[in-house]
Parts: structure tokens; sequence; C-alpha cells
């Protein structure tokens, strides 16, 4: 392996007063919803809002006076480029960070905030790759790699010595896995110190980059995801040969569940975390017998998250819970109705959040109408009994499901 306990130690002294000790706190309403002891790594409230800065300071205090006037580079979908440019910024470095174009505006425009010049390549992390290493041979910069770098590694590792000083008495830690620079890093540090603990990994079903490499697997990599903070291609040649040698498992997490996951942070722990961020709650729920009665740490990696994204995530939990529901009722075609089932429905408790009168349907009689209504309820059941009403006065209510009313 490239790096040892020494080098996360190493680390941590270099990084020390840089970059905050993020508290480290027991979360028992994920513990209810999991039914494992949670403990979380707050580590969104860094300056930039992700545990990205540990590897980037770390990199970055290592360079010579030479390289530090010539300037560096890097490529990142979002948060290593912030901390990136953050800490370049406070050392005196001239940054420049090459981000795909479908990278967050959010996370564009912080790393610009931070002095970072930010250039705009390809749809991908690895075609973003490509301009930045064109761009520092022609400019002789140093390269910044988000995960495939020594020291980087290193500096993320910090974040399990840190864990393991707060509980002690950890069984697990779930860690995010991208290009493998997080999860190299801690399972070295984690493994050192405590080698009964177990490393679990959890990546985006849609970019299964490491399974692939660990499995010999070929599962088909892209698509939009929640969690483009580890949408890689392509792993760090460093980091596969410790997954491979001290990670116990790598768990897939689809977009459903990054999403619940993103909703569970926000919902019961009051804090913003992104879908890269969220990954390893969303391992849990994916598998919860894996981390029954088990003393888990997770590490909330990032909260860069897009606020439209967040309130669309919000909304859509919201339906799946079913505390917004959409139905259509046929009614009759005449004044007062509208009023009448607005009565009516303020009288079950429901709160009208839309309403959608459609006369033009062939299939309804000349003298009726659609309405389609969406409205808040308090749970499925109070969901349930507001239809049966609808039902027994006649207005025939049928549901309208979720992606119709996304639409």
């Amino acid at each position: 392996m490239s790096i040892a306990l020494a080098d996360v130690e190493a680390a941590r002294r270099a990084i020390a007063g840089h970059v905050v000790d993020s508290p480290m706190l027991a979360a028992p309403k994920l513990s209810a919803l999991t039914e494992a002891s949670v403990f979380v790594k707050y580590e969104n409230l860094q300056v930039t809002n992700s545990f990205k800065e540990r590897g980037a300071f770390n990199k970055l205090i290592s360079l010579s006076s030479a390289q530090r006037g010539r300037g560096i580079i890097a490529m990142s979908a979002g948060n290593h480029a912030q901390a990136v440019a953050y800490h370049a910024r406070r050392l005196g470095i001239p940054a420049t960070i090459v981000m795909p174009l479908t990278t967050p505006f959010v996370k564009i425009e912080a790393t610009r905030g931070y002095g970072g010049e930010v250039v705009l390549e390809g749809e991908t992390i690895a075609e973003a790759q490509v301009r930045a290493e064109a761009i520092a041979r022609e400019r002789g910069l140093t390269w910044v790699h988000p995960y495939d770098d020594d020291l980087v590694m290193a500096g993320q590792g910090t974040i399990a010595l840190e864990m393991l000083e707060e509980i002690p008495e950890l069984d697990m830690l779930v860690l995010p896995v991208g290009g493998g620079g997080l999860i190299a890093g801690n399972a070295v540090a984690a493994r050192a110190l405590k080698p009964s603990i177990e490393v679990i990994g959890a990546e985006a079903a849609l970019y299964p980059s490491m399974w692939n490499a660990v499995h010999g697997d070929h599962r088909p990599i892209g698509g939009p995801t929640l969690a483009e903070g580890i949408a890689v291609r392509n792993v760090g040649k460093l980091a596969l040969p410790i997954v491979r040698q001290l990670v116990s498992e790598i768990i897939l997490v689809d977009e459903t569940h990054l999403e619940r996951a993103v909703n569970a942070y926000l919902t019961l722990q009051k804090t913003m975390a992104e879908g890269a961020g969220a990954a390893g709650l969303a391992a849990m729920l994916v598998r919860p017998e894996r981390f029954h009665g088990r003393k888990v740490g997770l590490v909330l990696g990032g909260g860069n998250i897009d606020p439209r994204i967040l309130a669309s995530i919000m909304v859509r939990e919201l339906e799946r819970e079913e505390r917004i529901v959409s139905f259509r009722l046929t009614i009759p075609d005449r004044p007062g109705v509208l009023g009448q089932i607005a009565t009516r429905l303020g009288q079950l408790g429901a709160n009208i959040l839309g309403v959608d009168h459609r006369r033009l349907f062939l299939d309804v009689p000349a003298k009726g109408a659609r309405l389609d209504v969406t409205v808040e309820t308090r749970d499925r059941a109070h969901g349930e009994e507001i239809l049966s009403a609808l039902a027994i006065e006649g207005y025939q209510p049928a549901r309208i499901e979720a992606a119709t009313t996304m639409e």
C-alpha cells in the first residue's frame, strides 16, 4: 500500500489549525430509522462544506516555493474544486480548476468565489481530467488530483483518527466511494488503529467503477445521478489496492435511496447533505440487515447541494410518504361545485396545494368536468380517509401517480 498510518498521522499534524476538527455526534433518529447505533461525523461543517479540505491542504502545504509560484491545477465536480481554491488563496497559490459542464451552478460559483480560475469542460470528470492534464502541460502547473494522490489520501484519512478517538467502540465505518481517496485513507487509518473494524463503501449504482474494479465486473457506468460528487468512471490507481485489501464490502445505492438519505439528514438531523455526502446513510437504507444492532460511524461528506434540487427531493419524499396526494374527481359542471369540494376537503383536514379544472375530456359527459386536486395530508391513513369520503359522496376519486404530478 502506498500510505500507512504514519502518513495519516503526519497529515493530521500538517492540517491542524487549518481545517475544522468537525463534530461527531450520536444520531438517535437515524439510529431508530436504521435499527443501528449511528454516529455522524459532520464534515459538511468545514469552511467549504466538505471533507475535501483535508486532503487538499495536506497536498498544498507540501509544495515547494517554485511549484507555488507557477500555480496548481485540479479537476473536480465541485467539492475538491472549492477546497483547492480556498486553501490555495490562503497560501497565495494561483489555482485553475477544470469542472464538468454538468457541475451544479452553486458549486461553480462557490469555486470562483474562493478565487479559483474555473474552466468548464466535458460532461464527466474523465473529460474534465483530459483538459486539466493538457493545461498542466501547457502552463507547467502542479497537479492536485482529487483522489489519486498519496498526500490527498492521507489527508482524508485524518477523519478516521478523529472518529475513533471520540467513539473507539465503533464496529463499522460507512464511507462514500468515488475515485477511492476518502475510503482508502480512512481504511488505512481505521484498520491500523482497530483491526477488527469493518470499513464499508457506498457507491452510486449508476457509477459502479470501484465495484467493477474490485469484482472484475463490467456493470454499465453513466447517467444523471444525485451523487455527482462520486460519479467517476476511473478509480484511483493508488486507492484500488488499499480498497481491495482493507474494505469489507461495497454497497451500490440507487437514486431513490440517495434521495431518502438526503431527506433524512435534513428532516431528522436538521443538516444539509448532498447526494454524495449522504451515500453512507443511503447504503444503510439499502441493506439495513447488514448494520442491524451495530455501532456505525457515518461521514456526512459534504453539504453543497443545489437548493432547487433539495426542494424537489423534499417534495418527492412527501409524495412517497403519501403526505402529498394527488387525485382526479369527476364532478358536475355547475356553479358552486368547486366551492363545495374545497369546503369538504377543509372539513376532512386536507390542505389544498393545487387545483386543475378540465372540461374538454371526451370521456366526461358534456355537463361534467374533471378536477385534478393535490392536497397535503397528515399521513397515508389520512389520505385514504379523504379518498374514501369523496368516493362515498359520488366524486369517483382516482389517484394520480407522483410521476404524473411532477410533469
